[in-house]
């Protein structure tokens, strides 16, 4: 039973930092500092989608689960509704490509956006 939690704790998990490398650039407009958080993520996430290989957190689930005596994802909310976010059937290698390649385009024109704004603010002086 408590590994079972732990599983979805780890899912969660995982779903927190996918919308995190995805998004996180909108938070660094808001705070600058939070780009030594998100830039490193941002760059894990595009390398792991473009390289295809496999986060850390999807083992440790899956082991997991096992180790709850689970096959599988039979029922509850976040198996039903996380788990074809996180593990679609139909991924191929091409879709997690582009993937990759989305996160690290529209990270690059926000975190563009964000400097670009506030070197305009602040007469071009970098601090």
């Amino acid at each position: 039973m408590v590994n079972g939690w732990l599983a979805d704790a780890v899912l969660v998990l995982h779903g927190l930092f996918i919308v995190w490398v995805v998004l996180g650039a909108l938070a660094v407009a808001w705070r600058r500092w939070l780009a030594w958080l998100h830039l490193p993520a941002a760059i894990w996430g595009a390398l792991i989608e473009i390289g295809g290989g496999m986060c850390p957190l999807t083992p440790l689930e899956k082991s997991l689960r096992a180790h709850a005596g689970s096959s599988g994802y039979p029922g509850g909310f976040i198996e039903y509704y996380l788990m074809p976010i996180l593990y679609p059937g139909d991924l191929t290698r091409g879709i997690q490509m582009g993937l990759g390649v989305t996160v690290l385009v529209v990270n690059v024109l926000v975190y563009r956006r964000v400097f670009r704004t506030r070197s305009a603010v602040d007469g071009g002086v970098t601090r």
